[in-house]
């Protein structure tokens, strides 16, 4: 079931589509031929991969992503030259099953450092995710969802890629990225393991902001037209509602708006979120009719000026802020 996502979703500003240049290691230890600049030539496929390449990479690598801005990463389009420039690189950090232009590409690229995001956590099946089927296997997962509510009577359902929207397995994500690039360049490990703790240090931080900050709320529930937040809400033991399953501009059902007028008497719950890029028309017209707000809370697939926040941890603490709000956090 091939089912897309509307949102003009973008990589940070500034960023540019891959047309590779030979930016390459320098190590004299790597078999990767060397860049008169010494930097790694890392290909990230979309924002938060970039994010985590850039962050821990630090000063020894050049990061391009394949993910321009304006582009919706779920429907992105690679070039022959942006495919073809794809073998040039180092190493290649993607999101399988995010992007299945990038998946073929990567999969014809042969770079011997590709690295697979979904294979350094584990994968959840959320039920509201629509045609999510990532491939791996959901090996020692527990199986407790209680705080997603999917709907698998309606949807097909998929494993949820949106492992970056947790900072738990977004910070196990890091630590194999880190791993990984100490591998791909040993000369330079000791500073990848440094800026790979920084950043775990980080996510562990906003972890706990979360959870201290959606501990006593008023509701547990909230609803939003991208249902995008499972491992988000389960983590923090909130229930997401999505209005529309995984395409936040399509018209919900007449039942499903019937639906969700009876989980937001029943919740209290006070909001519907649209995303900042994406129409809130649905939203405004859903709130509208059950006598709710609006607000934003942003999947982070991109960063733009439109963004609240010029990086991932600056956006997710813009979410926090907006879940609390939503929720009566006491």
């Amino acid at each position: 079931m091939n089912v897309r996502r509307l949102i003009p979703t973008a990589a940070v500003a500034g960023a540019v589509a891959l047309g590779l240049t030979t930016l390459s290691a320098c190590s004299s230890s790597d078999a990767a031929e060397g860049g008169s600049d010494g930097k790694l030539n890392v290909v990230a496929s979309f924002y938060p991969m970039q994010f985590l390449a850039e962050e821990i990479g630090g000063s020894h690598v050049s990061v391009t992503t394949l993910t321009k801005p304006g582009t919706e990463p779920h429907d992105l389009e690679l070039s022959p030259r942006q495919t073809g420039g794809l073998s040039d690189a180092d190493y290649i950090l993607f999101l399988k099953g995010v992007q299945p232009a990038v998946d073929d590409a990567v999969e014809q690229a042969g770079v011997k450092n590709t690295v697979d995001a979904a294979k350094l956590t584990t994968l959840e099946n959320h039920g509201s995710e629509v045609g999510h089927d990532h491939g791996h296997e959901e090996e020692g997962e527990e199986h407790g969802h209680e705080g997603e509510h999917g709907h698998e009577g309606e949807e097909e359902a998929g494993l949820d890629p949106h492992i970056w929207l947790d900072p738990v397995k977004y910070a196990e994500v890091a630590e194999g990225v880190g791993k990984s690039l100490e591998k791909a360049d040993p000369d330079h490990a000791a500073d990848y393991r440094k800026n790979t703790d920084a950043l775990v240090t980080e996510l562990n931080a906003l972890d706990t902001a979360y959870e201290t900050g959606l501990k006593n709320t008023s509701t547990k529930t909230f609803i939003t037209t991208h249902s995008a937040f499972g491992y988000l809400a389960e983590r923090y033991g909130l229930t997401q509602e999505g209005i529309a399953g995984i395409d936040p501009e399509a018209e919900p059902s007449p039942a499903r708006i019937d639906e969700i007028h009876s989980v937001a008497e029943e919740s209290k719950a006070t909001t519907v979120f649209f995303e900042t890029l994406a129409s809130d028309k649905t939203a405004k017209t859903l709130a509208k009719d059950l006598g709710l707000k609006t607000g934003v809370l942003d999947p982070l697939e991109g960063i733009t000026d439109k963004s609240a926040g010029a990086d991932y941890i600056e956006v997710m603490k813009s979410n926090l802020t907006a879940l609390q709000k939503a929720l009566g956090a006491k």
